[in-house]
């Protein structure tokens, strides 16, 4: 089965939802999920809504143009995106010398659990391509250097250019990305980050969090933006601990989390169902 999803983020009236599923129902289509959430300090509606397509009266080709006027008509300005489910993204994958997240990642593909394409992982460092090569796609190393940031980071974006990425997972990717570099990719770059935000940000987090004695560890997917570590939250998860474990428990612990929640992640932004509003996102 075929679908289409629509993404819409309006500001909030009246008679949206009976618009959309009326234009749906009476061409032809079926629904099959419809969420919706109203941020009411913001005054901003957010919806998906997913529909078979196999009998829909409207060619794929028509669709879009089709919903603008019916945007149009009902005064609904915003935001409205229309994907179809047998369109997979294409995913890079960025990487330094830790592998589990990669092998994580590539794995679930293989087994059919991540919808997507992943036709490169880039590195600035050599240590990973045998994994790439296991599951037989193309490693690019770029190094990067202080000196030559933004020649290397052009070099990455002719890669994300030549094989028609749509967007990047960084799998412990121990670099951080220009501004430059995050505006050409806004809300495309999902980072996973060792901690439960905001806590214990930056180098030695598990060393810390043992020092501090806490209760429970945890990781965080999110967007990669120019202010280090805070982006809009996509997914977060934690795992308790007790004094018993060590430095390298909680290590060996939050490589497993992390693993969980960057998958979780990027299978939520795969699936379209991911808003960002304003530092944090509604998950519909």
């Amino acid at each position: 089965m075929t679908s289409a999803i629509l993404k819409v983020t309006c500001q909030d009236k009246k008679g949206i939802i009976a618009a959309v599923s009326g234009f749906i129902s009476e061409r032809g289509g079926n629904i099959i999920t419809l969420d919706e959430f109203v941020d009411r300090a913001s005054n901003t509606f957010f919806m998906r809504v997913e529909w078979d397509v196999q009998d829909f009266s409207i060619e794929r080709k028509d669709i879009a143009a089709t919903l603008e006027v019916l945007a149009a008509a009902g005064s609904f300005s915003g935001k409205w995106e229309l994907f179809f489910s047998d369109i997979r993204p294409r995913m890079a994958v960025f990487v330094s010398r830790y592998d589990h997240c990669l092998w994580d990642l590539l794995l679930r593909h293989r087994a059919g659990e991540l919808r997507c394409d992943i036709p490169v992982v880039i590195s600035n460092h050599e240590d990973l391509k045998p994994v790439a090569d296991f599951f037989d796609i193309p490693y690019r190393v770029v190094p990067v250097t202080a000196d030559t940031k933004a020649q290397d980071e052009r070099r990455q974006m002719d890669i994300l250019g030549e094989f028609a990425i749509d967007f990047v997972v960084m799998a412990r990717y121990m670099q951080v990305l220009s501004e430059d570099f995050l505006s050409r990719y806004q809300n495309r770059v999902i980072n996973i980050h060792h901690s439960f935000l905001p806590a214990f940000e930056g180098a030695r987090p598990y060393h810390r969090a043992f020092e501090r004695g806490v209760k429970v560890i945890g990781a965080t997917a999110h967007f990669a933006t120019a202010d280090l570590d805070k982006g809009p939250i996509i997914h977060q998860a934690t795992l308790p601990i007790s004094h018993q474990d060590t430095v390298d428990d909680l290590i060996i612990k939050g490589r497993d989390i992390e693993k969980r929640v960057l998958c979780d992640g990027v299978k939520l932004y795969i699936a379209r169902r991911v808003f960002v509003h304003g530092n944090r996102t509604i998950i519909l």
